[in-house]
Parts: structure tokens; sequence; C-alpha cells
């Protein structure tokens, strides 16, 4: 959805990740998603909504993204993949 706005435009993408064991997938989805990203104007503001299945665990190489602000002590195989898509 694009909402127009006076000084920029406002992109809200609505994902919701596939909770499959195979790699191939996610990696596809991401690197789509990567993609879809890079095509949209740098001025327009981008708002991703959804559920990427992720639990990003509270070690101390996700600190400069997330800080102490997670819920999760353990994480799952989809934590790099949503800290690296996030910076």
């Amino acid at each position: 959805m694009v909402l127009r706005g006076r000084w920029c435009n406002s992109i809200v993408l609505n994902v919701h990740a596939s909770e499959e064991k195979s790699y191939d997938p996610k990696d596809s989805c991401y690197e789509e998603l990567k993609h879809f990203f890079n095509h949209i104007p740098k001025y327009d503001m981008k708002i991703l909504l959804g559920d990427f299945y992720a639990k990003v665990g509270r070690k101390n190489i996700f600190k400069p993204t997330i800080w102490n602000e997670n819920v999760h002590y353990e994480s799952n195989d989809n934590d790099v993949r949503i800290v690296n898509f996030a910076t």
C-alpha cells in the first residue's frame, strides 16, 4: 500500500514468512524482499509489518541492532536473516 504524503510517500508492506525447515525458500524470500526494497525510492518511508517466525535471542552480536529489547533468550535459524535485513 502506498500512502501519498506531502514531502514523501509511505510504503506499507505486510509479509508473512513461511515456517518451512528448508533454507532455499527462506533465502529466496529474503532475496525477493531485498530486491523489492531496493527498487523503492530512498526518500520514501518504508514500513514493514508481518510475521517472520524469527526469535532473536540475547546474543552479544545482536545488541547493536536490538539492544536488550527482546523477549527471547534463545534464537532460531531466522534470527540472523531478520537482523541482517533490518540493518
